[in-house]
């Protein structure tokens, strides 16, 4: 490797913030006209906010870092708001990478350099010190360091078999009562997010039919415009089954169509065609499905060849490649001509954390905690032994991020001034317009 450790903290600005709006600009194609405007507004809160939306800022500057060549299949979008607890298919609470869209094979130090700047920005956010803002990304990076010193010393078999539950996360905390008593308050409410519990909050009776509650823009119908619907709807999910191994389609088949409706999700999904569809089994029993566009990644290099022709199995494929436990209705599907997406259940007992509520020490175990689950999907998916033996003992890398997490940090807050002239002036509108349904259709 020809990247000492020690170049890990560069960042040199070498471009303006109106090249990062540019971006955000180029990575609105192909979005719902009518919603552009909500992502705007959420992107606009903060930061923190910003940084979340416009992961495609992040990736183009990182192609010109110095890296050490080791590619792993990288989550893309490795924010601290990308991780949280969720249900294994034998029902055990588990924490790990929860959002895939942006996966892709590249880099491993560009997965650890967004969690990095994500812990930074949070800091700040909250209103935390300088110094606890490196303390969040140091602590960090010596979980992903040593807990992949500790991957590297395992087979491929017993990294595969790795989770971390809940019951690791108490016994990891057990001396600190506050984090302890979280972990506990975040498993009664995962415990609480199934199909059966949301099921009278987001629907109503129609006709004797179960459908979907309208909350517009944010929820809405959209299939009275389309012709053939029934036929299109189908064959959609006809496909979507094919993509599910023949345990699962059996299980699929059991459930029966019910109703389908848009749903805004996220920040940088916002304006992407996102869908949620509601299905029953014996008239009674529930089953929720989350359907989300799948775009290129934004980690793929600008003109590159795309490796996968379809952008729903890229997503599925990195996600069952790093995930110590997928969903068990992950699959993908197309509209043929239009959009690729991929399919998963809408709640499955999901829980993230809220970081308005964070105090400063919540903050340095979050990071540590994140920087475990990184290692862990990084080692299922690469070489563990080369991050490693890259990494060292010493703790080099650990300070090279800090200096790279808060210098990046300060681009960040540079291009959101930029951004905030650009609301102020109309470049970037805040307001919702007259919304109509058909702005669904492609």
């Amino acid at each position: 490797m020809e990247c000492p450790r020690s170049r890990q903290a560069a960042w040199k600005p070498h471009r303006d913030a109106d090249a990062a709006l540019a971006l955000i600009e180029e990575s609105n194609a192909g979005r719902i006209p009518g919603l552009i405007p909500v992502r705007y507004g959420r992107m606009a809160q903060s930061p923190f906010a910003f940084f979340r939306g416009c992961a495609i800022v992040q990736a183009r500057d990182l192609l010109d870092t110095p890296s050490t060549g080791v590619t792993v299949q990288l989550c893309g979008d490795c924010h601290i708001m990308n991780f949280g607890g969720f249900a294994t298919p034998e029902r055990n609470l588990i924490f790990d990478i929860n959002d895939f869209d942006e996966t892709y094979p590249g880099p491993w130090e560009w997965d650890v350099k967004r969690l990095a700047v994500s812990l930074v920005l949070a800091a700040r956010v909250r209103g935390f010190s300088q110094e606890t803002a490196r303390d969040a990304v140091r602590d960090a990076a010596a979980s992903y360091r040593e807990k992949m010193f500790s991957f590297a010393e395992l087979s491929p078999l017993e990294i595969w078999y790795t989770q971390i539950g809940f019951a690791d996360l108490g016994n990891f905390f057990r001396r600190n009562a506050d984090a302890v008593g979280s972990l506990q308050s975040a498993e009664r409410f995962a415990r609480g997010r199934t199909s059966e519990a949301v099921f009278p909050k987001l629907t109503a009776i129609e006709d004797g039919r179960a459908t979907i509650l309208n909350d517009p823009p944010l929820v809405y119908h959209f299939h009275k415009y389309l012709d053939q619907w029934e036929a299109m709807i189908a064959a959609f999910f006809e496909r979507y089954r094919r993509s599910l191994p023949v345990d699962r389609q059996r299980l699929f088949e059991r459930y029966a169509f019910q109703d389908i409706a848009a749903k805004v999700v996220g920040i940088g999904s916002v304006g992407t065609r996102c869908a949620m569809a509601l299905f029953l089994a014996d008239e009674i029993d529930p089953l929720f499905l989350q359907i989300k566009e799948a775009r290129r990644s934004v980690v793929e290099p600008p003109g590159a060849d795309g490796r996968f022709h379809h952008q729903g199995e890229r997503v599925v494929v990195g996600q069952r490649l790093m995930q110590a436990a997928s969903d068990i209705f992950l699959g993908w599907a197309e509209v043929p001509g239009s959009q690729d997406y991929y399919v998963r259940q809408l709640r499955d007992m999901k829980v993230s954390v809220d970081i308005e509520t964070f105090r400063a020490r919540a903050l340095l175990d979050y990071g540590v905690v994140c920087g475990w689950a990184l290692a862990r999907a990084h080692a299922k998916a690469g070489d563990a032994a080369t991050i490693s033996g890259y990494l060292g003992r010493a703790d080099r890398f650990d300070r090279a991020l800090v200096r790279y997490a808060c210098a990046y940090a300060d681009q960040v807050e540079r291009d959101f001034a930029a951004f905030q002239g650009g609301v102020r002036s109309g470049r970037f509108p805040t307001e919702i317009g007259e919304f109509t349904d058909v702005d669904f259709l492609p």
